[in-house]
């Protein structure tokens, strides 16, 4: 008897594990609201600036009309209605001065926020094909600064490159669910020692991020609202 109960056991356990695993994917997808927002499309130069130290190169930020040909608008965007312009990107170039560990940090004049529990952050780049790396520089939810590696730039042309937000980044605290997010402080880019010399260029456009806005759309109409 106790062979034929274990052998039952057996034989439906990876059905059961199977339906809990099903059932508990079944709530947190219906507890999130996924959706594709901008966080920016560097179209005034104005609103950007850079930092580097002077005994490492020189630095010029400009726009250029331009945009990847395979970047898409934003699901909704376009219906909207929204008139926010993007034909520009924001160039950069890079003047070193000697070979060494340099580190180049482009940022906003203030910090964007991201509402919701950002899940990942995407940037179209042009790399010119160098082992530099690109972090994105963000606050969390405590204000306290975080460094995310977006990727190499050992690529030519545009490209999509993303960066998945990891769950140890702190973005909410239970008792507030109203005030949640991340802001965005920058971009920091960390040279390859080796190809830090000449001349280098680099562009940005169309930042996006993918975030749960859940709370944030069914939150109770009735609630107050913090931060004042």
């Amino acid at each position: 008897m106790k062979k034929v109960l274990l052998f039952v056991l057996i034989l439906f356990l990876p059905v059961f594990v199977m339906a809990q695993a099903v059932e508990n994917l079944g709530v947190d997808s219906a507890q999130q609201k996924l959706v594709e927002v901008s966080i920016t499309k560097f179209e005034d130069v104005a609103y950007w600036d850079y930092a580097m130290s002077q005994d490492q190169g020189y630095v010029t930020i400009r726009r250029f009309e331009g945009s990847p040909i395979e970047k898409e608008p934003i699901e909704g965007e376009v219906s909207s209605n929204i008139e926010e312009s993007d034909k520009y990107v924001l160039g950069t170039k890079v003047e070193f001065i000697k070979r060494g560990d340099n580190i180049l940090t482009i940022f906003p004049v203030k910090p964007l926020p991201i509402e919701g529990i950002t899940k990942s952050i995407s940037v179209w780049v042009v790399g010119r094909n160098y082992n530099h790396v690109l972090k994105a520089i963000i606050y969390d939810y405590f204000g306290q600064k975080r460094y995310i590696t977006i990727g190499k730039l050992n690529f030519m042309g545009w490209k999509q490159l993303t960066a998945i937000i990891p769950p140890t980044i702190i973005q909410e605290e239970y008792h507030f669910t109203s005030l949640r997010g991340i802001k965005f402080i920058g971009f920091r880019i960390e040279f390859d020692m080796m190809e830090s010399f000449g001349t280098y260029y680099i562009y940005f456009d169309g930042m996006r991020a993918v975030t749960d806005l859940f709370a944030e759309e069914y939150r109770d109409m009735d609630d107050m609202v913090d931060g004042w």
